[in-house]
């Protein structure tokens, strides 16, 4: 059955229980081209936990083109518990925000290319 096996277009590894994505267009982030975001919400069963973060693939003409970058990481804390968070869904906000549903701190995390003062 290897043989008859489809190969993925882009693989981020098991474990990572990637649940959430959406597409953020060119400019959405400062600094971010056209890719897809991807909410991991973590695997709780391996000696070495994956995942726990929200990840951005780049797309160049329509098919991913280079590694995963981080856009929000360290839910984890330092004894390796999902304490701060576990990104599930991801959405595009009416205000060009990307948005992060948490189902860890039961919020929303909102994220924007700029510094917020207040």
């Amino acid at each position: 059955m290897v043989a008859t096996a489809i190969r993925p277009d882009y693989a981020l590894g098991g474990h990572t229980a990637s649940l959430g994505l959406c597409w953020l267009p060119a400019g959405t982030l400062p600094g971010f081209p056209d890719g897809m975001v991807v909410g991991q919400h973590g695997s709780w069963n391996r000696s070495t936990l994956r995942g726990y973060k929200v990840v951005f693939v780049p797309f160049v003409n329509g098919r991913p083109a280079g590694p995963p970058r981080d856009i929000l990481s360290r839910f984890l804390s330092p004894d390796e518990r999902a304490s701060y968070g576990r990104p599930v869904g991801v959405a595009i906000g009416p205000d060009g925000s990307l948005l992060v549903a948490d189902d860890v701190g039961d919020v929303i995390w909102r994220v924007t290319g700029e510094a917020e003062c207040g």
